[in-house]
């Protein structure tokens, strides 16, 4: 069973940490783990997830550090503390630097389980209608079979082409950096070289534009991204 969701596990306690990791595996998520703080907030700043789970008590840098700098530029990915310390004070502390949830050792895996699933929902937008195919500018995309028309006849789309033509097409006349892209078509941490994603939109620009020289469709911003914009 797999869900696509992304789990940074910081915890020291081998024990927890073997049978935590396991269960979340067990369940589909897609486990990145550390047993130290200073590992946890090196992953947690170069890496995308979808929810933290966080010991407090951690070797080198604790988790309240890491939620507190995590926190400065992210302020929507779930964080959910386990800790043995269960004072209210703990508890208040933890809340108070930036956690969505404050779990006491010994828990359930099933409780554990319960409020990772309900965090990731609860911070998930809602989900558009999948978009299979488009039109614009007599041209047509067909997303799912990797196929298109374009001003000069059908073409093939590679797999990379069709998804960062949809994001495009999804978020039109929305600025996409370069991050952004990366991350929704490439991944977290298979990079393109540099120049790769200017190719694609050269390609699109060939194949969907009027006039490829003077785009008014798929557009560079100039030091921000790229965006898509549809006809008017």
């Amino acid at each position: 069973m797999e869900n696509n969701y992304r789990i940074l596990l910081v915890e020291d306690e081998e024990k927890i940490y073997k049978v935590v990791k396991l269960n979340l595996e067990m369940e589909g998520y897609e486990v990145v783990g550390a047993t130290n703080g200073e590992q946890g907030l090196k992953f947690a700043q170069g890496q995308r997830f979808d929810l933290l789970l966080l010991d407090i008590m951690l070797p080198k840098i604790s988790g309240i550090q890491i939620c507190e700098s995590v926190r400065l530029n992210n302020k929507e990915i779930p964080i959910i503390f386990i800790s043995a310390k269960d004072s209210p004070t703990d508890r208040i502390k933890g809340l108070k630097v930036g956690a969505d949830d404050y779990l006491v050792k010994p828990f359930s895996l099933e409780e554990l389980l319960l409020r990772v699933n309900n965090q990731i929902k609860r911070s998930q937008p809602e989900e558009k209608e999948a978009l299979h195919s488009y039109e614009f500018s007599g041209n047509k995309i067909d997303f799912k079979a990797f196929k298109a028309i374009g001003k000069n006849g059908p073409i093939s789309l590679t797999q990379k082409e069709a998804l960062l033509l949809r994001l495009l097409i999804d978020k039109s006349n929305e600025v996409l950096s370069r991050k952004q892209i990366l991350q929704a078509v490439w991944g977290y941490d298979v990079f393109p070289a540099t120049r790769t994603i200017d190719n694609f939109i050269l390609s699109f620009r060939k194949n969907f534009e009027p006039d490829p020289k003077n785009p008014v469709h798929f557009l560079s911003i100039r030091g921000v991204g790229y965006k898509f914009v549809p006809p008017v």
